[in-house]
């Protein structure tokens, strides 16, 4: 009741108690600052309060949300749609704790192979030994022994000087008790008698074994023998040997078998590691690769960087370094000797044979070749300019020890059925699965694998559900969307069975195909069912669709919004004539599907041979000059084509990638280009100082006009002084951010008010001057929309601060941090920044999934801006699901069928009609829906 928290106006709501509630409305209509800046806010603050004197101590500082008061509020869990997660070790497995069950699994009943011979290790027990010899060998005269060499270790290390006689040897031996040594083989000599028979060396003596005892196998010898292999297997430093003996008079020779207590191949003698939990973790020293410390790659010296183009000739220089004057001897050499070695010179250098392009970066003994060359470098270390100049060509590359398996040798030779720990994390989902519906383990091993492989079959079954099957489980966190993490949480959520907790999450949704929402749906309501209360901000039709209650704010975005438009069911939603929301979903406000689409005209970026991830000899042609959209289901290859393979790959071409790009054999077109422009979902800044009007350069003409005015002037302040990124009129307790940030360890991080300058980022003297009676903290809390009408008169400023406007953000506050803005949001920002600029020619603008966070009001702003962008000569390529967008578009090239494996292929492209009307397309599916929509609708509006 009464929450005015950020832009609510004192608003009172009811959120019913174990059901899912779905906040909609338009961007910063409020969603957000209901959802999570008060109830959320206030239960993690509730929460803190029941726990230890050290977190209470912070309970002081911890702002209380804005609100009157908060009744029967659960302890809150919040699932955000921003991926803050930056740990290199962090992957998929340990986040759902799938690896740590694999890790205990493969403890538990996985089989060592011997790395070299492939043969079973094991430790051998009396019990086995006993029954294999009862079993196999009845009625069979035998000799127990063990080698003299193993069980002399422990006296020649007591000797004095390391140095061990036969007499001290053999006096020791009677010492114990033991008369007879056994030559081998077996049956063929006597044992020989102590002290009196006696090889003639040290040596000698050393290769035969101690009788232990003389017995035949038999049931009521039974006890005997498990104490003499009991002993045996004492005074030979676990190590045993049973020799069977022939009758006389039977053919065959005797028989040797050797077992032993060592956790060791009984074959090549290789000492191994018990199998253990902590010897699958990469996170611990234990087990992790000693080479790449548990990363699975190592930073050494980078092919890609120092033969960026493999095309060229080696009379044109394919190796960068040897191009660079103060190094040109080096191509002169590698010259001389290819004519020596009658190596073509105009031949590309990827088309030359391996061994000739392994001498050129291995070398030879008339040319040092590429490593040589650096390491004669790396002798000048000392100098500045030379560690510059290695670390502009150094990488992280695969580690050459584990492959990238990031465990040690001991761990990769552990195998359940015929697969190491390592190579099932990096299998997907979906073949994970299969992988244990068709594993066959022992009785024995069964029993002991029962629950454990529940545990992990019910934890992929939730992956599944959730739509990410298609995700490996070494897949590192820090490459997932907002999404994907999203969904990852709730599948742990859902595996860890907690109940009675409030689940705030925003747009589940993100990067989700429209063939899976279903099944996210049924997520959310098995976490609901489970006693949870699940409170959703969401802008898509069939999640909305699917709640048990409704809050729509609204009914504008910033100042204008902030209020309750509706709350009940989705009936009456539909009824309400204030709520823009129910408008869309009633048909009365659309995105209308254009009536005019640009055709291609020849001009178009063809992309031939891809290999990379699912992408299997992918050959795309991108027609340039239109809006086109790459579609499919969720991990059929769209990230890849465009982010990794021809992002990457223009770019390079330009000379401005140093990284790694996806395998490509051709891009053509790319000189048809002005700009490549990616606008991805990143952050547009890390720390709170980052803000809009900082990135759209609108906060330099706000800064100048501040500090052209008198009182400025009259206190010597410039434009610096108004900055809050540098120190001169910053408060230097926050560093220009208003807030301090506490570790909470067990918590997220708490972000508290700075104390010294109330949150307001500047010093007093800063603070003093005003213009039209506002400061600089003032203007840096308008909206958007007030900024406009306030620098009226200053046209330069407006211009850019339209800009925000035209893409739907004139809600978002002048100085809002970074940090809070979403993914969608930050992308906004970005192309807002790019209008500003006046570029000529033909850029090509590429966009990963820019609806994230947007009404369908505010897809109708984007797609205008879009139409401003090709207007201008720009070409569009988007990633996207939304099928209001989709059906916007010019072209649309749809990949599948499916995600991981079975994806990777154009399923179908063409106009929007064009998809839709193909039978394998996913998409086409739904985009045949939207547009038989559509045509209904503008039907009904000419009637």
């Amino acid at each position: 009741m009464g929450a005015s928290q950020n832009n609510l106006k004192n608003v009172d709501v009811e959120i019913p108690l174990n059901a899912l509630t779905v906040v909609s409305g338009l961007s910063g209509s409020g969603k957000s600052s209901l959802a999570f800046d008060t109830l959320y806010a206030e239960g993690q603050r509730r929460y803190v309060e029941s726990m230890s004197a050290y977190a209470r101590q912070f309970l002081e500082r911890i702002q209380k949300p804005a609100v009157r008061e908060i009744r029967g509020i659960s302890p809150a869990i919040a699932i955000r749609q921003k991926n803050s997660t930056r740990n290199p070790r962090s992957t998929v497995g340990t986040v759902t704790e799938i690896y740590d069950f694999l890790r205990l699994l493969y403890a538990r009943v996985g089989t060592v192979l011997c790395h070299e011979c492939g043969r079973e290790v094991r430790k051998d027990t009396v019990d086995e030994i006993v029954g294999e010899l009862l079993s196999d060998r009845p009625s069979s005269r035998i000799y127990v022994t063990f080698p003299l060499r193993d069980s002399a270790l422990d006296l020649r290390r007591d000797a004095p000087k390391g140095r061990l006689t036969k007499k001290d040897l053999v006096d020791n031996l009677v010492r114990q008790g033991f008369y007879r040594l056994v030559p081998k083989p077996v049956g063929t000599a006597k044992p020989l008698s102590l002290p009196g028979d006696m090889p003639a060396t040290l040596d000698d003596l050393l290769e035969l074994s101690v009788l232990v005892d003389r017995l035949v196998v038999e049931e009521t010898s039974r006890e005997r023998l498990t104490d003499s292999l009991e002993m045996a297997f004492a005074e030979g430093n676990g190590l045993a040997e049973v020799h069977v003996i022939p009758e006389e008079g039977t053919c065959g020779g005797p028989l040797e078998l050797r077992f032993s207590e060592r956790f060791e191949c009984q074959s090549c003698g290789i000492a191994y590691r018990p199998p253990d939990p902590r010897l699958f973790s990469f996170n611990n020293p234990y087990g992790a690769c000693p080479t790449c410390q548990g990363f699975g790659n190592t930073m050494n010296l980078d092919r890609d960087l120092i033969i960026p183009d493999p095309t060229r000739s080696l009379r044109k220089g394919p190796v960068e370094p040897f191009l660079k004057t103060r190094y040109r001897k080096f191509q002169r050499r590698m010259l001389e000797w290819a004519e020596a070695e009658g190596i073509d010179l105009d031949t590309p250098f990827e088309q030359l044979p391996e061994r000739t392009r392994e001498a050129v970066w291995h070398g030879t003994k008339a040319f040092p070749g590429v490593l040589g060359f650096f390491d004669r470098l790396g002798r000048k270390k000392y100098k500045m300019h030379v560690r510059i100049f290695i670390a502009r060509y150094r990488g992280y590359s695969r580690c050459p020890d584990c492959g990238g398996e990031r465990l040690r040798r001991e761990a990769r030779d552990v195998y359940i059925g015929d697969c190491r720990i390592s190579q099932l994390t990096q299998m997907t989902i979906e073949r994970v699965r299969h992988f244990f519906s068709q594993l066959s383990l022992g009785t024995e091993k069964s029993a002991i694998a029962r629950k454990l492989l529940a545990e992990i079959q019910k934890r992929l079954e939730f992956l599944d559900e959730v739509g990410l099957d298609y995700l490996t489980l070494d897949r590192l966190t820090s490459t997932l969307s907002g999404g994907e993490m999203q969904r990852i949480h709730l599948a742990a959520s859902l595996g860890s069975s907690l109940a009675g907790a409030l689940y705030v999450l925003d747009e589940p949704s993100i990067g989700l195909h429209p063939r899976d929402q279903s099944r996210l749906v049924t997520l959310l309501k098995r976490l609901r069912d489970l006693g949870n209360t699940m409170l959703v901000v969401e802008h898509e039709r069939e999640i909305i669709e699917a709640a048990d209650h409704l809050i729509d704010m609204g009914p504008g975005a910033g100042e204008l919004g902030g209020h309750v438009v509706y709350s009940g069911n989705l009936e009456g939603l539909l009824g309400c004539r204030e709520s823009l929301t129910g408008k869309y979903l009633r048909g009365e406000a659309r995105i209308s599907t254009p009536t005019f689409r640009r055709q291609p005209a020849g001009a178009a970026l063809r992309l031939r041979g891809i290999r990379q991830n699912n992408l299997k000899q992918l050959d795309v042609e991108i027609p340039l000059g239109l809006f086109v959209c790459i579609t499919g289901v969720s991990g059929s290859g769209k990230s890849t084509l465009v982010q990794d393979v021809l992002y990457a790959g223009l770019m390079k071409q330009r000379g401005q990638w140093k990284g790694a790009t996806g395998h490509v054999e051709s891009i053509e077109g790319g000189e048809r280009l002005s700009e490549v422009i990616l606008i991805d979902q990143s952050p547009i800044g890390r720390t709170p100082r980052s803000n809009p009007v900082t990135y759209v350069k609108a906060f330099d003409e706000i800064r100048k006009l501040f500090s052209s005015l008198r009182d400025a002037q009259a206190r010597n302040l410039t434009p610096a002084h108004f900055s809050f990124n540098v120190p001169g009129g910053r408060c230097e307790a926050c560093q220009g951010s208003g807030v301090i940030t506490v570790e909470m360890q067990f918590l997220a991080d708490v972000e508290l008010q700075c104390e010294d300058c109330g949150g307001t980022r500047y010093q007093k003297k800063v603070l003093e001057v005003t213009y039209k009676g506002r400061n600089i903290h003032d203007v840096l809390q308008m909206t958007v929309r007030e900024a406009i009408g306030f620098f009226s008169q200053h046209p330069s400023l407006v211009r850019r601060l339209k800009l925000l406007q035209e893409v739907g953000l004139d809600y978002v506050r002048l100085g809002q941090s970074a940090t809070t803005l979403s993914g969608g949001e930050a992308q906004r920002i970005k192309m807002a920044a790019y209008l500003s600029r006046r570029t000529k020619g033909r850029p090509l603008f590429i966009l990963d999934e820019p609806t994230t966070g947007l009404h369908f009001e505010d897809i109708n702003k984007l797609l205008r801006a879009f139409d401003r962008l090709q207007t201008g000569g720009a070409s569009i390529l988007v990633i996207e699901h939304n099928v209001d967008v989709i059906k916007c578009a010019d072209w649309v090239i749809d990949l599948g069928p499916e995600g991981g494996d079975q994806g990777g292929r154009v399923v179908v492209q063409g106009t929007p009609e064009q998809v839709a009307s193909c039978p394998e397309s996913h998409t086409g599916r739904f985009l045949a829906a939207c547009l038989e929509s559509a045509g209904h609708a503008s039907t009904a509006e000419s009637a």
